[in-house]
């Protein structure tokens, strides 16, 4: 009965962590302009989640859309940490956000859950969300703690979530991670209807989640794919970005970058509407999450997803060994 919501999604989804002030502050009027901006040119989901700015991208989201009819926008948070205020004595955490004053702790626990979800929607200006994601559970994130945490989530924050659910608080839950590995042992535990997955299924890299996309499919789970630049990797018009991965990018990884440049050069073709097209060729993909923080970037990905690329373009990809040669294609 829920999975029909995440279905729902438009090809291109508002991500929120850049107007959270993510690595650089963004003013509030900015912020506010590019959501209304994106609403106007047609983008109808915005994703959000406490730990964007602690707050401040819920908030901001909350403004922004406060007036415009519920029917017309729809809304992702997530769950699994709370937010705390800093009171200084602890060095500020680096977790790339551009604010002060407060700090994210993880809890997984039903309560912790509740509480969290009661804190997005009054900051949300909504009494529900479309979509609910457990957030950041993982090795990746939680290393040697993986196992009870994974615990946890099965056991308490997931039927948390699911009874949410039912009260009709959230209309489909999943999970919103950058590894496939944690998705692939929840999935026969637990039924889900979306996943967020950052990162690993881009233009740039199909392989770590080959089997993810496969299960996708078999249980109808809807995949929303955030990160379709590759944390800026492949984000500029010209030339390989500085980053990726959140962190700054290897020679390696820039050389590699180069080549889908090189090729998409050859074509004449922007590298970054053949990214943010990319992901909507599989059949498993609802939508792509893009983060924005500026009319600009709102313009840039709403232009680059109406681009029209050649269909050669992707073959010679393929022929140049940057993408998967069973990769699916736009």
């Amino acid at each position: 009965m829920r999975k029909p919501v995440a279905r729902q999604l438009p090809r291109l989804s508002f991500g929120g962590a850049p107007i959270g002030n993510l690595y650089a502050g963004v003013e509030e009027r900015d912020a506010l302009d590019a959501v209304r901006h994106a609403l106007h040119l047609g983008v109808r989901h915005f994703d959000t989640a406490p730990y964007y700015g602690y707050g401040l991208s819920e908030s901001r989201l909350g403004t922004a859309l406060a007036g415009v009819p519920r029917g017309d926008y729809s809304l992702s948070t997530k769950v699994g940490r709370l937010l705390l205020d800093a009171d200084g004595s602890a060095p500020a955490a680096d977790d790339g956000f551009a604010v002060q004053g407060h700090r994210a702790v993880f809890d997984y626990s039903r309560d912790g859950i509740l509480r969290s979800v009661e804190s997005s929607l009054r900051r949300l200006g909504t009494d529900h969300v479309e979509i609910l994601l457990l957030h950041d559970i993982g090795a990746l994130t939680h290393g040697a703690n993986h196992a009870s945490i994974l615990r946890q989530a099965l056991d308490e924050a997931l039927p948390a979530m699911a009874e949410l659910c039912s009260q009709g608080v959230c209309g489909a839950i999943g999970l919103g991670v950058n590894e496939q590995d944690v998705c692939l042992q929840v999935l026969p535990e637990f039924p889900l209807d979306v996943i967020m997955l950052a990162g690993r299924y881009t233009l740039f890299e199909q392989r770590d989640s080959a089997q993810l996309m496969a299960l996708a499919i078999q249980q109808d789970v809807a995949i929303m794919a955030a990160g379709p630049y590759n944390s800026g990797l492949l984000g500029a018009d010209d030339a390989p970005g500085d980053t990726y991965n959140y962190a700054a990018a290897d020679q390696a990884t820039r050389a590699r970058a180069q080549r889908f440049y090189d090729v998409c050069g050859q074509f004449g073709a922007s590298v970054g509407a053949a990214a943010l097209q990319f992901p909507l060729g599989h059949p498993a993909v609802a939508t792509v999450v893009c983060g924005l923080r500026s009319m600009t970037e709102v313009d840039s990905a709403v232009r680059r997803l109406q681009t029209a690329l050649p269909a050669t373009l992707w073959d010679q990809l393929r022929q140049a060994g940057v993408l998967d040669a069973n990769a699916r294609t736009p």
